[in-house]
């Protein structure tokens, strides 16, 4: 069994966490991950979009036919705290992730973005985001409609305490500032 506690450079023993960011398109994930990284000593944003988007533009020939999941299994060696932002919202990829982070001594937390639709909608309408990472739409409300589809025919499990360590829930813009407070309070 891996410790939880892992030595920094200074031989303190520190805890790591795994902070997974699941939402929906334009919820507010990276946003939140931004501002996270900046109050969190000790910890990086991976991000789906920026990888999709370097890899797009340098190496696109290494682009997977599915899924952009590189980076994010290499990080479980670090002594970082690791703030996961992408959709993550199928419920065993998500298991799977979660596990091989416990495996590497990380302690868990999830933070579920569950804005109402006419948020999101808004939200992609004013949005000045790009969109050639995008590879089988052309817009942020394709992508939207999408997701909302795979929720209602797949039925959709939003994460549960049993996933995770912690469990945190954005309702409404206003949980953003709450969330994280928690969060620096609890590491």
């Amino acid at each position: 069994m891996v410790s939880q506690n892992k030595k920094n450079f200074k031989g303190v023993h520190m805890v790591r966490f795994l902070i997974m960011t699941i939402g929906t398109t334009h919820s507010g994930k990276t946003t939140f991950a931004k501002i996270l990284e900046k109050r969190l000593i000790n910890s990086i944003v991976i991000d789906q979009d920026v990888q999709g988007e370097f890899l797009e533009k340098h190496y696109p020939s290494l682009l997977p036919e599915k899924g952009l999941k590189i980076l994010k299994f290499a990080l479980r060696k670090t002594d970082n705290h690791i703030i996961l932002c992408n959709s993550n919202r199928q419920k065993q990829p998500r298991l799977n992730l979660i596990e091989k982070f416990k495996k590497e001594g990380f302690q868990t937390l999830i933070v579920n973005f569950n804005l109402p639709l006419e948020i999101l909608k808004d939200r992609i309408i004013n949005s000045h985001r790009d969109t050639t990472i995008l590879r089988n739409v052309s817009n942020y409300n394709e992508v939207l409609e999408i997701q909302l589809k795979q929720t209602k025919n797949e039925g959709f499990n939003p994460p549960n305490e049993d996933e995770v360590n912690h469990l945190f829930s954005i309702c409404n813009e206003n949980d953003v500032q709450k969330v994280i407070e928690k969060i620096i309070k609890l590491i």
